[in-house]
């Protein structure tokens, strides 16, 4: 296969921290495969290098490379929204589902507790997640969802283990782990394997319209929330 098409880097020589070349913020690695899928259009000639995800809010660029000659792609040409970079709703936290942070406040306010994350894990359970391929950070959402529903219920004064389940602690714990295990370094796989992003009906709910079969399974899918 040739360099076009391949996916993933060898990421041995590496380091798996990177600080953003524009706001010095600490970055992590993140798969060719993401950026492959989630970029609109990827310059003629991209090196094929190890990229990092930039999660800091004040900062646009969201992709950098270890090569200072690569590309640097921003806010601007990806083909979503990068919640950790967003302020105003909506504002996505599960790219699998269609899950956004008002979904979360909304049945907190509702019902005094969040379902959300018990919900996603059944879908990762049945193998229906993808988000090396739809989360722009290449991670599964599971610790994000706990702890903006931690945040809120706080603000509430709820119980967070109660209103969300026992099971969330281990889920967070394991939420900074990519699906390594499902592609491991070095492997490859063409961009066109999956479909760079997938839109939702907000009308109709966060899980319906359908969801790609062939996604892996997060890491986190062997723990289970109780509602």
């Amino acid at each position: 296969m040739s360099d076009c098409c391949s996916v993933n880097v060898n990421t041995d020589a590496a380091p798996a921290v990177m600080t953003c070349p524009v706001n010095g913020a600490r970055s992590k690695q993140v798969y060719m495969l993401t950026v492959k899928s989630l970029v609109r259009q990827l310059p003629l000639g991209m090196l094929n290098t190890q990229y990092y995800f930039c999660d800091s809010s004040d900062c646009a660029v969201v992709y950098f490379g270890l090569d200072a000659e690569a590309p640097r792609f921003r806010l601007e040409d990806l083909a979503v929204r990068v919640g950790a970079k967003e302020t105003a709703d909506p504002i996505p936290i599960c790219y699998c589902f269609g899950f956004t942070r008002q979904d979360i406040w909304d049945e907190i306010r509702s019902t005094g507790k969040s379902t959300v994350a018990k919900r996603i894990t059944a879908e990762v359970e049945a193998g229906r997640c993808a988000c090396e391929v739809k989360n722009p950070s290449g991670k599964c959402c599971l610790g994000d969802v706990t702890r903006t529903a931690k945040d809120r219920l706080g603000q509430k004064g709820e119980s967070a283990t109660t209103a969300i389940g026992e099971g969330s602690h281990s889920m967070e714990a394991g939420s900074g782990h990519s699906h390594e295990t499902q592609y491991g370094h070095g492997r490859t796989r063409t961009a066109q394997s999956f479909p760079a992003t997938r839109t939702r009906d907000h009308s109709s709910g966060p899980l319906d319209g359908g969801v790609d079969q062939r996604g892996p399974i997060c890491p986190q899918s062997a723990g289970s929330v109780q509602g």
